[in-house]
């Protein structure tokens, strides 16, 4: 390849990653959003809208073409953790009547891969392909506290920490302390870190090599969470499926190498 298709792709990724936050736009909007010259915007919009990336409206507006439907059905059916924890996720939403989320790391962030909504009228809505910080919220953190003791400690340092909402924790020796907490107690409770009163307990999921693969986590309004019998409740059987899962995917206990890659 290239380096004008390179240049071109990276382009068109430009375009294609707009439709993450917004639904439609214009040709109009997406130059703005952009920045490319008119005539490239409209060259590139045209390629993506032929080979399936995009579709067109009636009112002249683009969005996201069926063919990231089948990208999408492909990549969510081959991870196979998805498959063997979403019955287990829906179970434990039935028992604790609160939104269930599997997350898996991503680099320096986690990303939601699967998630089951409570039938609460109040409750914490989470979108699958959301990223956040590995600091922040009880599943990501769960994910970086078992990460290898340098690769946790090259990240704590290196880290911008961002305050998403009025609890997240912005010292890093204090981080340090909570991540060392959630390791041996082997789960995390987070309250107001991502969403301000939103709280979480996550726990995490193991593979047949004893390496941390996903974390697991209940997620509701923090004022059902201060309820102490509910929020022991939570970390228990948030813990117990995490276990579950892990099984499934060939872990034994024991086996924890307490890292992953």
């Amino acid at each position: 390849m290239n380096q004008n298709q390179n240049k071109t792709v990276v382009k068109s990724m430009q375009i294609l990653n707009l439709f993450i936050d917004h639904e439609r736009l214009s040709l109009q909007e997406i130059v703005l959003k952009t920045n490319l010259p008119k005539t490239s915007a409209h060259r590139m919009v045209l390629s993506l809208e032929e080979m399936g990336f995009l579709s067109k409206d009636e009112q002249g507006k683009y969005g996201l073409g069926l063919l990231f439907l089948q990208f999408g059905h492909l990549v969510a059916e081959r991870l196979d953790i998805r498959k063997v924890a979403l019955p287990v996720m829906q179970r434990l939403k039935e028992e604790l009547g609160e939104a269930v989320n599997l997350v898996v790391r991503d680099g320096d962030e986690a990303i939601y891969i699967e998630k089951v909504d409570t039938s609460e009228r109040v409750r914490v809505y989470t979108q699958i392909g959301r990223r956040a910080p590995l600091y922040g919220g009880a599943c990501p953190r769960i994910l970086l506290a078992h990460l290898p003791e340098e690769k946790q400690n090259r990240y704590v340092d290196k880290v911008e920490i961002v305050p998403y909402a009025m609890n997240t924790i912005v010292d890093k020796e204090e981080l340090r302390r909570v991540l060392k907490e959630c390791r041996d107690r082997g789960y995390s409770v987070s309250h107001s870190e991502l969403e301000n009163y939103s709280s979480a307990a996550g726990a995490p999921i193991f593979n047949h090599m004893g390496e941390l693969v996903a974390g697991l986590s209940v997620v509701g309004p923090e004022v059902r969470f201060q309820d102490h019998e509910h929020l022991q409740k939570c970390i228990e059987k948030v813990k117990e499926a995490a276990r579950e899962i892990s099984t499934a995917l060939g872990y034994k206990a024991g086996n924890d190498k307490g890292g992953v890659n």
